[in-house]
């Protein structure tokens, strides 16, 4: 090609190239767009909020947007984000023998109760049916490694512990009067949290100072409870069950205000088919668009303005608002260390659980030293005060049997067919994996076994620090309250919190908007706020 050539093909080309913009082509060329200019791009359409995680927080956090959508005509889009392949976070269940015929089993979170106004009212708003376990009639045992200290008739533990005549007999009547009253005291704070008063915080401490919290926060469970006259022994032996069964943590390492709520039992329940059909129901009524089995790699914020990027494995958004609703330091998100810094790093109690399928009707009395013949609680709980005056440690946290499962199969052992052809679930917690010969030691046949490994629950040590709910402006982290008070429930009141405090930052209206203030505002809720049925954020 001689020089002639070249200059026309140039001439050419430049003349296409003007005549391209002169004439403004009707499709765009993303090849000619930087990155600078896509992400520009997206932040001039309808503003969006990004939620990271699809557990009790994230979900609900989205479903606490649709409300206020519903209400104000908020104009707002929610993308959620979740690195696993299912809704529910740490509330999964798996079937026995992988059979979906037969009944799921939780295999974290198990259990709300009545005090626990956002997950009883979603399961009646979503017609979830209840299993009650205060329905349970099974004898409730606390094993201290060697010996039961305790056996309570009738689901002791979680219906009539308090006045059971073996509890009076062994502690006494003013430890478990004491104990009733000081988790009752803080149950009648907790549930100001539903009410029209209910602060918003960015700032974990300020909210425990307000409900008179900030004192159970600095001390353990077994010191708190001590000091206000209940007798070690019940504090060491009955206290401590439900701290290990509930947060697999000794009442001389979990703060008071959880050891409390460890104790608040009342009402105990679950969605029989599995409490995450809860989230599962928070994310279709907000109409949020869900991505699962999608990583969040990185957040950061765009430099002169207000808005935040997200790079997942699918690429780059840009958003209004972002709420981090996991625990940071499991997520693997990269932040800027201004912001990654303010997150103090969150230790958690790494966990076993097995379940298990057994033709035995309760475990083997000579595990526990007892003789052949001897009925054997179906729930056991445990304590750790045998180890501390030199004793052996329970092997496991808890034990219990969870019902029927199914009739046995021909894999079932032929010398066992004087054995009633039932099959019962049991779930084990403990803090190091079970054997096949343990499990064969404890419940002679053992047909399905299921194990999971991993880190169930944050470790609680008394503190008065916490890790900030606003990060920056337009970024609030739901796990904040975690370190506070670690439960279901609470994530969909801390996610309530965030996404009020958002709101009203990004929008100027909140989840209930100018309702709850003003002469008039009593007219336009939809249930009395001084009403025990009212909630707050469902009825405003």
């Amino acid at each position: 090609m001689n020089q002639l050539e070249i200059m026309q093909k140039l001439i050419l080309y430049s003349l296409l190239v003007s005549s391209s913009f002169a004439f403004q082509f009707p499709f765009k060329v993303p090849f000619f767009k930087s990155k600078d200019a896509i992400i520009a791009e997206q932040a001039q359409g309808t503003p969006r909020i990004a939620i990271i995680g699809a557990g009790a927080g994230g979900s609900s956090a989205a479903f606490w947007i649709s409300k206020a959508k519903e209400r104000f005509g908020i104009d707002v889009e929610i993308d959620v984000y979740e690195r696993a392949g299912y809704v529910g976070g740490r509330s999964t269940t798996v079937y026995p023998y992988n059979d979906t015929s037969l009944a799921p089993v939780e295999l974290g979170a198990s259990i709300f109760v009545d005090a626990n106004k956002n997950l009883m009212r979603a399961s009646k708003e979503f017609n979830l049916s209840l299993s009650k376990f205060e329905d349970e009639d099974s004898d409730t045992g606390i094993w201290d490694g060697e010996h039961f200290v305790l056996v309570m008739s009738g689901g002791g533990y979680v219906k009539s512990w308090w006045s059971t005549v073996k509890v009076l007999w062994r502690y006494g009547y003013s430890s478990p009067s004491k104990t009733n009253s000081l988790v009752q005291d803080m149950i009648s704070r907790f549930i100001g949290l539903y009410t029209t008063e209910s602060p918003r915080w960015d700032n974990v401490a300020d909210l425990a100072a307000k409900f008179d919290w900030t004192s159970m926060a600095n001390q353990t469970t077994a010191d708190y409870f001590e000091s206000k006259g209940v007798s070690p022994r019940f504090t060491r032996e009955l206290i401590e069950a439900a701290t290990r069964v509930n947060y697999g943590q000794n009442i001389d390492e979990i703060h008071a205000l959880e050891g409390a709520c460890s104790m608040a039992a009342s009402g105990a329940s679950g969605v029989s088919s599995g409490n995450y059909h809860i989230f599962e129901h928070f994310l279709e009524k907000s109409g949020a668009k869900v991505y699962l089995n999608t990583n969040v790699k990185e957040i950061k914020h765009q430099s002169d303005t207000s808005l935040w990027t997200l790079q997942t494995d699918a690429g780059s958004k840009v958003y209004k608002g972002v709420i981090l609703a996991a625990p940071f330091h499991q997520s693997g998100i990269k932040l800027p260390f201004e912001l990654s810094s303010l997150v103090p790093p969150q230790p958690y109690v790494h966990l076993h659980v097995t379940l298990l399928s057994t033709r035995s009707r309760h475990p083997n009395p000579e595990y526990f030293g007892l003789s052949t013949g001897t009925d054997i609680p179906k729930m056991i709980l445990t304590t750790y005060e045998g180890a501390r005056i030199g004793g052996f440690e329970p092997e496991f946290n808890s034990l219990s049997y969870h019902g029927l499962t199914r009739q046995a199969t021909n894999s079932i052992d032929e010398d066992t067919s004087d054995v009633p052809p039932q099959e019962w679930v049991v779930k084990i917690f403990s803090k190091a994996a079970l054997t096949d010969e343990w499990l064969k030691t404890v419940f002679g046949h053992v047909g399905w076994v299921y194990r999971k490994e991993w880190d169930a629950y944050p470790k609680l040590p008394p503190t008065n620090e916490f890790p900030p709910v606003k990060l920056e402006q337009g970024f609030y982290y739901v796990n904040a309250f975690e370190p506070f008070i670690s439960t279901m429930e609470t994530e969909t009141i801390a996610s309530r919190n965030v996404v009020d405090l958002l709101l009203h930052e990004e929008f100027g209206s909140g989840i209930c908007g100018a309702l709850l203030s003003g002469p008039n505002s009593s007219e336009e809720l939809k249930t009395d706020p001084k009403s025990d049925d009212f909630v707050l954020g469902w009825d405003c």
